[in-house]
């Protein structure tokens, strides 16, 4: 019962310490509201747009981290049984995109997702990120290179780990990601989504 109770106090804290929209501390500190500028997201590419890359960069390793401490915690310190892990993981990337302290709205989880991949297995979240990395470069968009890689992740996780529960997680996750940008794949679809890098 007393392992039960932790878990669960586990869980409760790994919800609140992801619910925490960095993007919109940081924008405060600065003196904006994020969610009253650009796309209106607290994420670290909106954050960037508004204030400047250093202030975007400083939200995408805050989410990062986020992502990567109650996951790497939960499997490198108190050693859970992985189906316990792949629900910290879930519930990390939920934090993130459906926050408390946001009325549960919130960022759309690709750099807290990173994270978590990172405690769940650095390989996958390497490859993850050169997926990224290389449809960014080729396309400009930043929505793109997100959709394509979080659709992918739980395939390479797949492939590259073989866990069933943590794999059904990262997929899990991945649809989240994918469901938070609907309107970025609208407007991609429709020609009018901004690109971050001009071809």
């Amino acid at each position: 019962m007393e392992l039960i109770g932790f878990k669960i106090l586990y869980l409760l804290g790994t919800y609140l310490i992801t619910s925490i929209p960095f993007g919109y501390v940081i924008g405060k500190f600065f003196g904006k509201d994020v969610t009253k500028v650009g796309s209106g997201n607290i994420g670290a590419t909106n954050v960037a747009r508004a204030l400047g890359k250093k202030a975007g960069a400083a939200v995408l390793i805050l989410d990062m981290i986020k992502g990567f401490i109650p996951v790497y915690y939960a499997k490198k310190l108190f050693f859970f049984d992985p189906k316990f892990i792949a629900i910290v993981a879930l519930i990390a990337v939920v934090g993130h995109c459906f926050s408390i302290f946001m009325k549960f709205k919130g960022g759309k989880g690709v750099a807290t997702g990173i994270g978590v991949l990172f405690a769940l297995s650095p390989k996958v979240a390497f490859l993850v990120i050169l997926m990224w990395l290389g449809t960014f470069l080729v396309s400009g968009y930043v929505s793109l290179a997100s959709i394509l890689s979080a659709s992918l992740s739980w395939v390479f996780y797949f492939f590259l780990e073989g866990e069933f529960y943590t794999t059904l997680s990262v997929l899990l996750a991945s649809l989240i990601i994918v469901a938070k940008h609907s309107s970025n794949i609208e407007r991609l679809l429709k020609g009018t989504e901004s690109r971050f890098i001009h071809k």
